[in-house]
């Protein structure tokens, strides 16, 4: 390898390849719906790659190009290199890269590459003096399979939050999933058992929003396929389960400036500063449209309904779950930060990012005024006295959530034209497919019936 003309980044992966005696390397990115792509190359091809980029077919993705608009290509960001050790064989080793997809036709990044869309609301925090801190919560069912391999729901324990062997049976499987975060670099802080039979959920340090959201598209296949060794079948899907809790992704958020944590205020009875209390009311303000990006699918609005812990109510709380956001207590002024409790696991962590942070920048930048806390438990208010505390509700379909999106400016001007075009078509079709399909419940209801 010559390595003419590469970053010293680069250089330390070229380095680390032959290190780690790496085959195969996996170029990675994401389609607008979220789903990683990767296209995998011969380990000695990885300079190649720094120095040209990798060709691919763009058509082929959904929400990226028409045919006549098709090569696209792939540039690895070299800070992304993982060795996948939990995936490699006695024969081969392959590595991650992943990457940002560019426009071939301008030489420009691709404005459908999810990861370009986050990139400029990172970029727009920082000509206001921010960058954005965040630390997802993601959580996922464990199911068994069927004779064929297939995913079935019954869940692989019967254990409930916090439970421990014999209940909890995954120890075992969380175990291997750790390890293998941590060997690609994670800094895992918990596991443990959620609610729910079945349910887990493993924390890992909070980190720049780009890398975050690198991390959550990286800790759901880690999860996925660790636990497939394992015979068992991990999703990520919402609300897999009438009757039980769902699967959240509460977001904690925090911008920093000059070094120091912008939403702590020390005087304040809630330790935020003005700046945490304008974003706070700048994401509550667009919840309605973020809800559409972070809550994706048509089972997403299956999790968010009353009675499951749900956080369906746009309010803010620092000492309840039952509100939209609440606010975490924290050990230092670093820590002071606030939990979007809405996202799931199923979004698009690129898009869904770039929303909660355009959304709150909006609010810094309106000088919005923050409702002021609700401290009671909001599951316990009727109708009336909902009213009456001025509290509203986040969509309760797919289809009212995609109609707020697309009459929200400051949100679909985060995913831009491009994006939120695609998306809102891809939406659209998918709540419809919805609102035209038999269920069995249906049938089990009416068939005899009438």
């Amino acid at each position: 390898m010559t390595r003419t003309n590469l970053s010293s980044e680069a250089r330390e992966v070229l380095d680390a390849i032959v290190e780690a005696d790496v085959d195969f390397l996996r170029l990675q990115f994401t389609d607008i719906l979220g789903t990683p792509k990767n296209v995998s190359i011969p380990a000695d091809q990885a300079e190649k790659a720094f120095t040209d980029g990798i060709y691919f077919d763009g058509s082929s993705i959904d929400g990226f190009v028409r045919i006549q608009e098709s090569d696209m290509r792939l540039d690895p960001d070299p800070s992304t290199f993982a060795v996948l050790s939990w995936q490699g064989s006695e024969r081969t080793t392959s590595a991650r890269l992943i990457c940002d997809v560019v426009d071939t036709t301008t030489g420009e990044p691709f404005v459908g590459d999810p990861r370009r869309v986050l990139k400029d609301s990172l970029d727009r925090a920082a000509e206001l003096g921010y960058t954005v801190n965040v630390g997802p919560e993601p959580e996922f069912f464990l199911f068994e399979e069927d004779e064929d391999g297939r995913a079935t729901t019954t869940t692989h324990d019967s254990g409930g939050y916090f439970d421990l062997a014999p209940k909890d049976l995954a120890q075992n499987v969380r175990g291997d999933i750790i390890y293998g975060l941590e060997e690609m670099g994670f800094d895992v802080e918990a596991s443990h058992h959620e609610v729910a039979r079945g349910q887990h959920e493993i924390d890992f340090k909070y980190d720049d929003a780009l890398s975050t959201a690198d991390n959550i598209v990286t800790f759901r296949t880690v999860v996925r396929s660790i636990a497939a060794q394992h015979g068992l079948h991990a999703t990520f899907m919402p609300k897999p389960i009438a009757g039980i809790n769902g699967s959240g992704m509460h977001t904690h958020l925090s911008l920093f400036a000059d070094g120091e944590n912008a939403f702590h205020d020390g005087d304040d009875e809630f330790e935020l500063s003005e700046t945490a209390y304008e974003f706070l009311a700048g994401l509550l303000e667009h919840a309605p449209a973020v809800a559409a990006v972070t809550n994706p699918t048509v089972n997403s609005y299956k999790r968010l309904v009353p009675g499951y812990e749900a956080p369906i109510y746009i309010a803010w709380s620092d000492v309840n779950r039952s509100a939209l956001v609440r606010k975490p207590a924290a050990r230092h002024p670093a820590a002071s930060r606030i939990e979007f409790r809405a996202p799931d696991p199923s979004c698009n962590p690129y898009l869904a990012l770039a929303a909660m942070i355009e959304a709150g920048l909006d609010g810094i930048e309106r000088g919005l005024d923050c409702p002021d806390p609700v401290r009671e438990n909001i599951y316990e208010f009727d109708e009336q006295k909902r009213e009456a505390y001025g509290i509203e509700t986040l969509p309760e379909n797919l289809g009212q959530a995609v109609d707020a999106l697309e009459a929200d400016e400051v949100v679909t001007g985060a995913l831009g034209p491009h994006v939120s075009e695609k998306f809102l078509e891809a939406k659209r079709q998918e709540f419809g497919e919805y609102v035209a399909e038999v269920s069995e419940w249906e049938l089990d209801r009416y068939l005899e019936k009438f």
